[in-house]
């Protein structure tokens, strides 16, 4: 695997890397590979095998009781038609 010194990122960009390295648990290297590959348009896609990440932000956000209310709210899409399937 190659490596590359890179020098003049500048505080904005170098905090980005922290905020996406804490966010997702991984380290500042594999967070500035993850966003070179983005700007290099070589991100990978989010394909059958692989669940992406647009989501992520929301993770751990909800409390107990707003839980509890999507689960009520998403409860009638547990209900199959047998009229439709007829």
């Amino acid at each position: 695997m190659k490596q590359l010194t890179i020098r003049g990122l500048g505080d904005e960009l170098a905090q980005a890397i922290r905020r996406l390295a804490n966010r997702d648990g991984t380290s500042l290297n594999r967070a500035a590979v993850k966003l070179l590959r983005r700007g290099a348009g070589l991100e990978d896609e989010p394909g059958p095998d692989r669940v992406g990440s647009s989501l992520d932000h929301l993770i751990g956000t909800w409390s107990a009781a707003e839980a509890d209310e999507m689960e009520r709210a998403l409860r009638h899409f547990e209900t199959i038609d047998e009229a439709m399937w007829e």
